[in-house]
Parts: C-alpha cells; sequence; structure tokens
C-alpha cells in the first residue's frame, strides 16, 4: 500500500513537471518573434532581377513587433542600411540609421510602422536593391495611457472612414493573431495551475 501511494506521488510530480514545462513553452512563445530571411528562405540579399522583388515578398508577409530581418549577402561587397524615407527614395547613403556589413544581419521590430533598407552600395540601391517593411501594431496588448479624444463639435460634420479593401491587405506568412497569443496565455495559467497543485 505504501509502495502504491509513493508510485503515485511520485507520478503526480513528473506530471507537474510535465506541465510545468509545456506551461513555460507556451508563456514564452509569445515573446518570441518569427525570423524572416530577407527575400524568402533561399534567398539572398543582392540586386533582383525583377525591380518589385524585395517590396512584393515583404507586402506577401505579416510583420509584427518582435519579429526580425536575416539579411544575408557577401559582406566584402555589399550591406545593408536602415534609412529613412527619403534616404530610401534617393539612395543616400550617407547618413543611415543603421549600418550592417558582417553579411549575415539580423533587424529585429521594436516599434510598428514603416522602415526602410536599402543596399550600401549606392549604385545597388538604383538598381532596386531595397525594401521597404510595414510592422503591423501590436494589439493584443491595451495601452492605458491612450486616452479617449475629445468628441468633435456637434456642427463639424464627421467624415466618412476610408474604405478599407480586404485583397489589399497582406496575406499571412506566420501566425501571430490575438486569439492564439490569448489561448497560449491561458494553456500557460492553467498549466501552472495545474502544475503547482501537484506539487
Amino acid at each position: 500500500m505504501a509502495q502504491a501511494t509513493l508510485f503515485h506521488k511520485r507520478n503526480d510530480q513528473i506530471f507537474g513537471i510535465f506541465c510545468l514545462v509545456i506551461s513555460t513553452f507556451l508563456l514564452v512563445h509569445k515573446a518570441d518573434g518569427f525570423q524572416f530571411t530577407v527575400g524568402g528562405p533561399k534567398a539572398s540579399w543582392e540586386v533582383p532581377t525583377d525591380a518589385t522583388f524585395y517590396n512584393h515578398w515583404a507586402e506577401n508577409n505579416r510583420f509584427q513587433i518582435g519579429d526580425s530581418l536575416l539579411f544575408v549577402y557577401a559582406a566584402n561587397q555589399d550591406s545593408v542600411l536602415q534609412v529613412s524615407r527619403d534616404d530610401y527614395t534617393n539612395c543616400n547613403t550617407a547618413s543611415p540609421i543603421q549600418r550592417f556589413t558582417d553579411g549575415h544581419s539580423v533587424f529585429q521590430f521594436n516599434q510598428s510602422g514603416p522602415h526602410y533598407f536599402i543596399s550600401g552600395v549606392s549604385q545597388n540601391c538604383h538598381n532596386n536593391e531595397k525594401l521597404i517593411v510595414i510592422v503591423l501594431a501590436d494589439r493584443s496588448r491595451t495601452n492605458p495611457a491612450a486616452t479617449t479624444p475629445p468628441a468633435p463639435a456637434a456642427s463639424t460634420p464627421t467624415p466618412p472612414p476610408p474604405e478599407v479593401h480586404p485583397a489589399a491587405a497582406p496575406g499571412p506568412s506566420h501566425n501571430h493573431n490575438a486569439a492564439s497569443s490569448t489561448v497560449a496565455s491561458i494553456g500557460g495559467i492553467l498549466g501552472i495551475l495545474l502544475a503547482s497543485s501537484f506539487m
């Protein structure tokens, strides 16, 4: 009888540890971003044969805060510059926000909005080795600092909202939505509670 109780207690502890490991994984997974190789898994950062190649690739992916770009290129022949919109448009390599030169450069997104990248070789940029990435806002968190804007005056007509065309939205490349984050968080919390009840 004592051995059976000890056996069940041991199994409960193993199950509790297993639940703790799984729930920790679920909670950490939310914090991890996805790393995109610029141009696709087998592509490299170089002058494209198609002028719209990089921006077309970016339009077909959804980028979120925490995700990162991996630029793969010959370090002795090229580089990557993060630049302003004007420098992107003009292929100005003189004053980048950031410069990457190691041939295997990773840039992590820490804010939403447009991010502009060009080749550090001006001629390559003029030959369309450049990229715009739009990072989506993180809608899974609420912003307590945000306030509701004041209501417009009664005499001011409210303009209609802009039309949204679903066909223009980029398709998903990986699952980063609020529902999956909520499920992962709830699953993690339940796992922790379950694991702690066995210990």
